[in-house]
């Protein structure tokens, strides 16, 4: 990865130090000195095999990065510019001098995401794990204890419906066979819009017979379109024809199938989207990938999180859930509480698992720390509110399983900063008990040398 700049160790005569300039009390430069970066030179080196070009980026600045993003749930582009702006946050990633410019253009993200991919990424959780133990945010035999469960990532794409799904695919058809020069016979680009409108405003009045007429209507314009297009496939340029091909494979997908298929197409550009029930009132379809969320029975601290594509039974994910909890941890969990969904999952050796069907007969302490189950809850609800489990913006399959890896490290920094602000209020609050005993002995002597 290149050779690493030594830190200066004298001052510069015109520049102020950052470990200088800034509160060394403040939660992120503690935190900063919880978390072992050395970590990622060695366990990140080997994904930068070649010895040739430009040294990769200080690793340190980019897990930095990784990590403030998710903490405070911010874009690529958001986290690089306040970066320039906070130098808690130039402390944070490593830097020795107040930086005025970006450190890396934002799509170098991506790359390193790529780069590194989802065994590089559970680093970064487990790190955030050995931090909330330096800072005693968690205890060592918390990590017996912990409580898994399952929710939807959701994927950043618009609400799909047969209409809409189909207009789209005309749209890019038509698009990409501009591009490619070719003039087709009928592109509906005034009557497709119209059909679609017209579709959605009949649903809305609960007109499902006109509806459905109308839908039938689409499906032949975009039909006569897509054989259009595939007539002149021959036709179209070596470097345009795969995205041809593929969005011809897709739109195809979309007219075959039926309202009762599974395994339906949700999104033209997410192809990997499934769509999941789990039983809301208020949100009965989520479209997007099963995740699989694990945490400490006592704490709440994230100890595993990985998607679960394809959409399997709860039950059948445990085991894969809580060997990913022993590699992270290097420690295996002896009592694991769930819902009925994981009820009869068959988990590794010396664990014990309980719900609250059990047929034998449990202590009171049992009984306490299965009610307690349901603290996973909240902690799932603060990762979608307060960080970006709510909407995946990652592309592919891939992206799914990076983003809710970087989403338990966020709210895993998240826990441990709030109780090093607690640490910092508190000494705060004892430095002004302290001087206000002090000006009062002082006021006191006084009066009593007068």
């Amino acid at each position: 990865m290149g050779p690493k700049p030594s830190t200066p160790k004298s001052n510069d005569l015109f520049r102020q130090r950052l470990d200088e300039l800034v509160n060394p009390k403040h939660p992120l430069a503690q935190l900063a000195q919880h978390i072992d970066w050395s970590v990622f030179e060695h366990e990140w080196a080997g994904f930068f095999p070649s010895g040739r070009g430009r040294p990769a980026t200080a690793p340190r600045l980019v897990a930095g990065l990784m990590y403030l993003q998710h903490t405070f749930a911010l874009s690529d582009e958001e986290v690089v510019w306040s970066w320039v702006e906070n130098p808690y946050w130039q402390l944070f990633c490593g830097e020795t001098w107040f930086q005025h410019n970006p450190p890396i253009d934002p799509s170098s993200l991506t790359r390193w995401r790529q780069r590194i991919g989802a065994s590089g990424m559970e680093w970064l959780l487990a790190q955030t794990i050995r931090a909330a133990a330096s800072a005693k945010v968690i205890k060592r035999q918390s990590l017996n204890k912990v409580i898994v469960d399952s929710t939807v990532q959701e994927k950043a794409i618009a609400y799909p419906t047969d209409s809409k799904l189909l207009n789209r695919g005309r749209e890019q058809l038509v698009k990409l066979m501009a591009e490619a020069g070719i003039t087709l016979r009928q592109n509906y680009n005034r009557v497709a819009p119209k059909l679609t409108g017209k579709i959605a405003r009949y649903a809305h009045a609960r007109q499902y017979k006109r509806m459905r007429s109308h839908l039938k209507k689409l499906k032949t314009v975009v039909g006569r379109v897509w054989r259009d297009v595939w007539r002149q496939l021959s036709q179209v340029t070596e470097h345009l024809r795969p995205r041809v091909t593929e969005l011809l494979n897709k739109v195809e997908r979309l007219l075959k199938q039926q309202p009762k298929d599974s395994h339906k197409l949700y999104s033209l550009h997410a192809p990997e989207v499934e769509c999941i029930g789990k039983g809301k009132v208020r949100q009965p379809y989520e479209f997007g990938v099963k995740v699989s969320v694990a945490t400490t029975h006592k704490e709440g601290l994230v100890v595993g999180m990985q998607s679960l594509p394809g959409n399997p039974y709860d039950g059948h994910t445990l085991h894969a859930a809580l060997e990913q909890v022993k590699n992270l941890t290097k420690r295996q969990p002896k009592e694991v509480f769930v819902d009925l969904g994981y009820r009869g999952a068959p988990v590794p050796t010396g664990i014990k698992v309980y719900h609250r069907k059990l047929k034998r007969s449990i202590t009171a302490r049992l009984k306490r720390d299965i009610r307690r189950r349901s603290a996973i809850e909240p902690a799932i609800g603060h990762m979608k509110n307060d960080g970006r489990l709510r909407r995946n913006w990652l592309k592919g399959a891939q992206g799914d399983a990076f983003h809710a890896l970087l989403c338990g490290c966020g709210h895993n920094l998240r826990m441990i900063l709030r109780k090093l602000r607690l640490l910092l209020a508190l000494i705060l609050v004892r430095l002004q008990v302290q001087t206000a005993n002090d000006d009062r002995d002082g006021h006191q002597l006084i009066a009593a040398c007068s």
